[in-house]
């Protein structure tokens, strides 16, 4: 199985601190033909580099709102920041291009 993670900009909205969503798409394997949604990535405020939120649901136990996180690892209490990771190079590589283009349209005009 394959993953391919879609970074979508967010240019719009109020959230200042939000740079992007992302989507884990899946190409063969059981998975094949299906997407994992709810992934953000965020500016860190007062540290270096952005974060990424993970896919969650929200539920409230009397007064109190929490979050359930939906993607939570079997044994290896680590095994999300290989999907952190994945996320936060594929958001890299997203800006650089971003990067890259802007330049090219400063430099053809």
């Amino acid at each position: 199985m394959k993953v391919v993670v879609k970074i979508t900009p967010h240019d719009h909205g109020n959230l200042p601190t939000k740079l992007a969503d992302a989507e884990l798409h899946f190409t063969g394997g059981e998975l094949d033909g299906l997407k994992l949604i709810g992934f953000s990535i965020w500016e860190r405020r007062g540290e270096h580099g952005p974060s990424v939120s993970f896919p969650g649901r929200q539920h409230r136990i009397g007064d109190e709102r929490r979050t359930f996180a939906l993607l939570r690892p079997i044994s290896d209490g680590s095994a999300h920041n290989r999907v952190r990771d994945l996320v936060l190079e594929a958001y890299a590589a997203f800006a650089r291009n971003a990067g890259r283009a802007a330049m090219a349209g400063e430099g053809a005009s």
